[in-house]
């Protein structure tokens, strides 16, 4: 049977007290699995103390300058029998006010630049401390933390809530799902001995994929290592001064990566594994990234808010399948399905659907939103893709991404794949904009090499040869950057409102 996180950490930390869990590149600082688990009990009973009861919302407003309050602080809501409601600390005031009264909440630990930056956040809530100076709550965090290290008692079991987790809202306001104790892991190993080599990321926490890392490099004995602030020059000295053995990287990250003046020359041998995954990547960008990791299985990863992990690139594949995200985890079912719902076959794109065995997710509060999402029993993704003949995944695009200009139907990441393979071109997207005959028109958004920009024409005549016609984007606009939330997507309805903001003024 499967640990879970909670379980997992006593079990760790009973065998190997003093190995590091974590490690904040930020400032040099480690955590022991020790550390980890008497702190965050301490913290469970003075939630307990404070009126915490198994059931009861808390959110975490943290920052990623604090990675250790926060993993104490995720683990101690769940010991005290509590439902996490981790939040992206870069939303604006009314949209983290409208989370909290979605969700709910009985308790707010949040840093104080948080607080500080929205003035009555803390309003109507029973219990508030402060990572930090005491500031408007009167309370800092430290002071919850009980004189008590040892266990609480209360029983968790695999289908109680966890989390509610708060989509990314690039499609509509964000959506709060139910997560079970039994979604956050994806695999049931306990490791046997310590490596303690590390496992290198920087994505926060508080997304899907930072939540299947805050006990992910544990299960295989490695110490993760967190890097607060992603910076492709500081992740490229890490590596070759501090030499991981596995690394998590976002699609952004990596384009950062292989587009830094380092990048060519920096040692990465240490590097035995890095799990890419939160959002579509392109095959040329992993191709040029994985040419400079000749001992790393470089493997792409799908998964989604809504589910967990989906499906990875399996140990040894050796970029035969580069551009896919893999075949389906253990007990994962997939289908793709025509508009209609009928399966299709190999090679066909259509909506991608998904169902295991554990316990389905559903919205918080919107029973209507999860009928449409969750139907017949399979979780309909609105994501498009195909699967190959070996029974790889790839994903395309998204289905309400799709651009009907002039009665053709066009793929964005389709586009933006062929921009990719652009040598000056580092960063791309591609959305619809609309237009008075055709309906719709094809925009794109890049971010060129500064010392080798290409003109637009040049742009242009490269896709020309690559895509039929009508594919092509009408109007390309060259940015210093491209809008992207906390996991690592990029904004398109951001870009595309500016686009109109800038064609009407």
């Amino acid at each position: 049977m499967t640990l879970l996180q909670p379980g997992l950490l006593a079990h760790l930390a009973d065998v190997f007290p003093d190995d590091v869990a974590w490690k904040n590149l930020g400032d040099g600082t480690d955590l022991s699995l020790s550390q980890w688990h008497h702190r965050s009990n301490r913290l469970a009973r003075g939630l307990r103390g404070r009126g915490v009861r198994p059931g009861d919302t808390v959110a975490l407003a943290i920052t990623e300058e604090c990675p250790f309050e926060w993993l104490i602080s995720y683990v101690a809501v769940h010991k005290a029998g509590g439902v996490a409601v981790p939040l992206n600390t870069r939303l604006s005031g009314p949209e983290l006010t409208a989370i909290l009264g979605h969700a709910g909440v009985k308790g707010l630990l949040a840093s104080d630049s948080v607080l500080a930056a929205h003035p009555g956040l803390e309003a109507g809530i029973e219990l508030t401390a402060t990572v930090g100076s005491v500031g408007a709550t009167g309370q800092v965090w430290s002071d919850l933390l009980d004189s008590d290290p040892s266990d609480l008692e209360h029983r968790i079991r695999p289908d109680d809530v966890a989390d509610i987790m708060y989509t990314s809202g690039t499609t509509g306001a964000p959506k709060g799902v139910l997560v079970r104790h039994s979604g956050l892991s994806s695999s049931d190993r306990v490791p046997s001995n310590w490596l303690g080599l590390g496992f290198i990321t920087s994505s926060p926490f508080s997304t899907t994929s930072g939540s299947l890392l805050i006990c992910g490099p544990m299960r295989g004995g490695l110490s993760g290592w967190f890097l607060p602030r992603f910076d492709s020059a500081r992740w490229l000295r890490e590596v070759e001064s501090a030499r991981p053995v596995a690394a998590f990287l976002v699609p952004a990250m990596v384009q950062l990566i292989v587009a830094d003046p380092h990048f060519d020359t920096a040692d990465l041998s240490s590097l035995a594994m890095v799990n890419i995954g939160s959002a579509p990547i392109a095959t040329e960008t992993l191709r040029r990234f994985g040419a400079r990791l000749p001992n790393a299985d470089v493997m792409n990863g799908y998964g989604m808010t809504e589910f967990g992990a989906v499906s990875a690139t399996p140990i040894g594949d050796g970029g035969t399948h580069a551009g896919s995200v893999g075949r389906p985890l253990p007990g994962v079912g997939l289908r793709i399905i025509d508009p209609g719902g009928s399966e299709l076959p190999v090679g066909e794109v259509g909506q991608i659907t998904v169902q295991d065995s554990r316990h389905q997710r559903s919205y918080f509060h919107d029973p209507d939103a999860s009928s449409q999402t969750w139907a017949g029993g399979w979780l309909h993704s609105g994501d498009l893709g195909y699967l190959d003949s070996d029974g790889f995944l790839w994903v395309v695009g998204r289905q309400k991404e799709i651009i009907i200009r002039g009665g053709h139907n066009i793929v964005p990441g389709e586009v933006e794949a062929v921009l990719f393979e652009h040598p000056d071109v580092t960063d791309a997207a591609v959305a619809g904009i609309p237009h008075p005959v055709l309906g719709e028109d094809v925009a794109a958004w890049l971010v060129t090499r500064p010392d080798r920009a290409p003109s637009v024409a040049t742009i242009r005549s490269f896709l020309l040869d690559r895509l039929a016609d009508y594919k092509v984007p009408r109007r390309i606009t060259l940015v210093d950057s491209l809008p992207r939330n906390e996991a690592g997507k990029v904004l398109k309805s951001q870009l595309v409102s500016e686009d109109q903001q800038r064609s009407t003024s």
